[in-house]
């Protein structure tokens, strides 16, 4: 199990989960959708830490979480994305300060609202060395990713998603492969929005271990 810590950063605490391993391990940021850090994310960072590696979930919200979609909405146009960027690099320099991490390079995973904020703070340190992103395709107006510092990215949608249709997601496929991002985007058929929420309506348990199972091999092949 993981637990609560500040992290220290440029505009003051940040609340964030910390699930650690026996032995230094990789590191990883993970950030949630647009609802806050809650339980789900408590979770995933648990579920890493389990899977061998050092999970960091950074509260952008600071502490505020909802159920809600209104509240939601208000949540996810609240933090200024540069300060919230700034909280995405003071997690990676923690993780890379962290006894229990091992290497120079960290990655990230974001999910929705978080899948983004996480191609524009990848781009944006050279320490984040692979970025995975769960259902989440346009960065915020006037903060798109630099795409020649993005590092390998793998993107992770459902065919179903009503939020973000089958054609955006190609298109944003086709316009990182333009770039010359090393990318992988993987569309699971008959999945919904946050299929891998075991919490939400939407989850599919099976697409969901696949899915996770992609996320390791991933971290694997680009932070060991």
């Amino acid at each position: 199990m993981g637990e609560m810590i500040e992290l220290p950063a440029a505009h003051g605490g940040v609340p964030a989960w910390l699930a650690t391993t026996t032995r230094p391990r990789p590191g990883i940021v993970v950030l949630s959708e647009w609802w806050g850090r809650n339980d789900h994310i408590r979770d995933v960072c648990d579920r890493f830490g389990d899977g061998g590696l050092v999970a960091i979930a950074p509260d952008i919200h600071r502490v505020r979480t909802t159920d809600g979609p209104d509240e939601a909405g208000r949540l996810m146009l609240g933090p200024e994305v540069p300060r919230a960027v700034a909280d995405c690099r003071a997690a990676a320099d923690f993780l890379l300060g962290h006894e229990s991490v091992r290497g120079d390079k960290v990655g990230i995973v974001g999910f929705g609202m978080g899948g983004e904020l996480a191609l524009v703070a990848a781009s944006q340190h050279a320490a984040i060395a692979a970025c995975v992103d769960f259902y989440g395709v346009i960065p915020w107006e006037g903060m798109a990713p630099d795409y020649a510092a993005m590092p390998p990215v793998l993107g992770i949608f459902g065919a179903e998603d009503e939020s973000i249709e089958r054609d955006r997601v190609t298109a944003f496929e086709a316009d990182l492969v333009a770039r010359g991002v090393d990318c992988t985007v993987e569309i699971f058929e008959g999945c919904g929005h946050a299929f891998f929420d075991d919490t939400r309506a939407t989850y599919d348990e099976d697409a969901a271990a696949d899915a996770w199972d992609m996320v390791l091999d991933f971290f694997d092949t680009h932070l060991r």
